[in-house]
């Protein structure tokens, strides 16, 4: 929300307090308080002002938390943000009257408590970060709204706000804020940290995350689950400007230098993402959502992947499984589906997983609605004399919102996930999630939670729930949830909303990933060939490539299915084969690639580095072009990916420095005499049988040649390949199918190329081998 009017003038009915001096300080052990006020220039100063009392304190080594509060006198009603906050016994040092330090492992922060000369300072190892400068934190009070009444003279109330603007030096750049679908740099945009079901192509986006990162090796994880508004370079041309309606917030700087170190901190704070079951990185397709389908329908699409030698591991039920107007009810469509437990057993035993598609609203003509609403398990209203729950028919016809802030509500959402898992459905499609009331006057919740807080928070609620209802139920979970907040990142996989059926839809699809990756989402995946519309036979191939070179991969549409024969031989004459090679060849080598992918997960799970990255991850210290590149990306260390937007088959892009000093070259993937010099741009056109995949030099990659299914043994044919020459000693680890949470492998590769820690393994040196 911009306040201001250019540099001199506020904005009509605003009125600006800004915070100069520092009145008060005490240190209490670990944390600072102080009080802030305008600049005082006599004892009348102190009349008539407000004041913001502040708390410097240290969540995690490494990391500064700050908190402003105007007013303190309303209950904290939460929720909050769960931390995983660790004693870190900063260091402080207090000239009184002039300076304060505060030090948390390499990460300063100095205060200017000369009278009238606030700042802020953060710097790392001497160098700064950010700060508060002139006039940069204060609090905002606005008449020009409904609520204000004139009448009332002086005891008229305004809407307040707390406004903190962080500063940017000169070239700094901003990502992050969640799976944003816009440009990858953030500098120039107006963000609302508020979830909405918006699509893919608008500013608004299903997961909005307080965070972000800056090019400056420092990240700002902003604490509060309500709508946080940030302009990002857009309002005051050297600063990042971040409000919230209310009297307190609070931000945590968090330490690089690097984005992997920052990324690092912040899910070690936030909660570090799940790993995802190893079958999960197959091949998953759905029913679709509007189409028409039946259990012949179904087997028929699984018949037609086994003609065409197309591996499939999960297949997903979208909404139409259950009756329409009912859900959610967890109940199959006895019409489509008379046999349901024995049909999902039939599909067990051709070894599918199972997922099926839910959301947390139950429609009125469910039978569940009626036992909701006698338990009190919904969100009610709050303007009622009688006991009453909010509906409306905005998706399902007087449809009630489960509240996920009851426990038992909470097991009473999960008992009925539990009859589908005795089923045998292995996993879960948590589908919206957004569209939460948040009108404190109209709204409330089981804990008196505040309804615009939990807005945001309602998505981390429901996607645990659902989490740990599988955990549990002694399944491996893994859902596919599309609505997400700070900490969400902890129950994957996530993914990217609904999408057009263009080549623009689909770089905007993989800016929201790299966005959200750089947001502390380790896993993510996207509805290849889009989601809206009938894809072009070539975007589908396209959209193919790259839907396989990620973390996870789904076949999903709305009104037509994904299926590669949707191509009939009339109108697409060749199409249903093209297309079905190309989906099987990137299948396969989605799987070859996989021990590789899942020592990727694992070091998504252990530091919060995401598997899809954007290029900055790795190569931001050594190569300033990276910084600004949307259209290409990193599949863990080791691999570049550039996907083809156009149905020419023509690609540019960019081949990173890497900063090594090795003789090794950039080498492709499906031609291993080809190299790639660093720091240079290449245009190539591409048949629909490659793409831009380019070799690290200096990469050691554990692959699987003859993988059939991602739960196999990744032993059986295991390869390591080496783009050499190697500058020192390398170790691969190879992870357990069976239980993605541990190492079974540790392979040694010297610089010689020899392997030890596995007999008989095959080291395949790429730059004296042919492909």
């Amino acid at each position: 929300m911009k306040f201001t009017n250019g540099m001199w003038r506020a904005r009509g009915g605003v009125t600006l307090n800004w915070m100069g001096n520092v009145e008060r300080l005490e240190v209490q052990d670990d944390k600072v308080d102080l009080l802030l006020t305008k600049p005082l220039n006599h004892r009348g100063d102190t009349l008539n002002s407000g004041t913001l009392t502040t708390v410097v304190r240290s969540p995690i080594e490494g990391a500064t938390a700050v908190k402003f509060s105007h007013w303190t006198g309303e209950e904290d009603l939460g929720p909050h943000f769960p931390l995983n906050e660790t004693p870190s016994s900063p260091k402080i040092i207090h000239d009184k009257g002039k300076s304060l330090q505060y030090s948390t492992g390499s990460l300063d922060l100095s205060i200017n408590t000369t009278p009238n000369k606030l700042g802020f300072t953060y710097s790392q190892n001497s160098k700064k970060l950010t700060g508060h400068s002139f006039r940069s934190v204060g609090w905002v009070a606005n008449t020009d709204t409904p609520s204000y009444d004139i009448s009332e003279g002086l005891y008229a109330e305004s809407q307040n706000y707390i406004l903190l603007e962080l500063d940017l030096s000169v070239g700094e750049k901003i990502y992050g804020l969640g799976e944003r679908f816009g440009p990858l740099v953030k500098n120039g945009q107006t963000v609302d940290i508020w979830n909405e079901d918006g699509g893919t192509s608008s500013e608004l986006t299903y997961k909005n995350i307080p965070f972000y990162i800056s090019s400056r090796g420092y990240g700002v994880f902003i604490n509060n689950p309500g709508k946080v508004m940030l302009e990002v370079q857009s309002e005051r041309t050297t600063r990042v400007n971040i409000a919230v309606q209310g009297e307190s917030l609070e931000y945590v700087i968090i330490s690089g230098p690097s984005p992997k170190d920052i990324l690092n901190r912040y899910t070690a704070l936030t909660g570090r993402p799940a790993l995802p079951p190893a079958w999960s990185y197959g091949l998953w397709l759905t029913t679709s959502f509007t189409t028409s389908y039946s259990e012949e329908t179904v087997t028929g699409f699984l018949d037609g992947f086994k003609q065409r030698s197309i591996p499939l591991s999960v297949f997903h039920f979208d909404s139409f499984w259950m009756k329409s107007f009912t859900w959610c009810d967890f109940t199959f469509d006895d019409e489509n589906f008379p046999d349901a437990k024995g049909y999902i057993s039939r599909l067990k035993s051709r070894g599918f997983k199972i997922c099926v598609w839910i959301n947390s609203y139950i429609a009125q003509a469910s039978p569940l609605f009626a036992e909701g609403k006698k338990n009190g398990y919904f969100i009610m209203r709050a303007d009622t004399a009688r006991p009453t729950v909010w509906q409306w028919d905005n998706w399902q016809a007087g449809m009630a919102v489960v509240d996920f802030t009851n426990s038992a509500a909470c097991e009473w959402y999960a008992g009925h996930m539990k009859r589908l898992m005795d089923l045998g459905v292995d996993s879960f499609k948590t589908d919206f999630g957004e569209r939460i009331p948040f009108n404190p006057k109209k709204v409330k919740y089981h804990d008196g939670s505040d309804p615009v807080r939990m807005h945001n928070f309602y998505a981390y609620l429901y996607n645990k729930t659902v989490f740990e209802a599988m955990q549990s139920h002694g399944k491996d979970a893994c859902l596919f949830a599309r609505s997400a907040t700070a900490g969400g990142q902890q129950f994957p996989v996530h993914w990217g909303g609904d999408c057009e059926s263009t080549f623009e839809a689909m770089a905007e699809t993989l800016r929201g990933g790299l966005s959200l990756g750089l947001s502390g989402f380790a896993f993510w995946a996207h509805d290849i060939g889009g989601f809206e519309g009938l894809p072009d036979p070539a975007l589908y191939k396209r959209w193919v490539q790259f839907g396989l070179l990620g973390s996870h991969s789904r076949l999903h549409g709305s009104s037509s299915y994904r299926v590669p024969w949707i191509y009939d031989s009339v109108q697409f004459p060749g199409e249903d084969e093209a297309c079905s090679k190309v989906l099987r060849e990137s299948v396969q080598r989605k799987f070859t690639l996989l021990p590789y992918i899942l020592r990727m997960a694992f070091e998504g799970n252990q530091r919060g580095t995401p598997v899809m990255r954007a290029l900055l991850l790795e190569f931001g210290d050594s190569d300033p072009n990276v910084w600004n590149i949307d259209t290409q990306y990193m599949l863990g260390d080791s691999l570049l990916v550039a996907p083809v937007f156009c149905k020419s088959g023509e690609v540019t892009f960019y081949v990173p420095l890497t900063g090594d000093k090795g003789q090794a070259k950039w080498r492709s993937y499906f031609d291993w005499s080809k190299t790639y010099e660093p720091g240079r741009w290449y245009t190539e056109t591409h048949e629909f049988d490659t793409l831009p995949l380019l070799v690290r030099p200096g990469a050691v990659l554990a692959v699987s040649e003859g993988l059939k299914e991602p739960s196999g043994d990744l032993l059986a044919g295991l390869k390591i390949w080496v783009n050499g020459p190697l500058e020192e000693n390398k170790t691969v680890e190879i992870v357990e199918t069976s239980d993605v949470k541990k190492v079974s492998k540790t392979i040694a590769v010297s610089k010689d190329l020899k392997a030890t820690g596995l007999d008989g393994l095959t080291v395949v040196d790429l730059s004296n081998s042919k492909k």
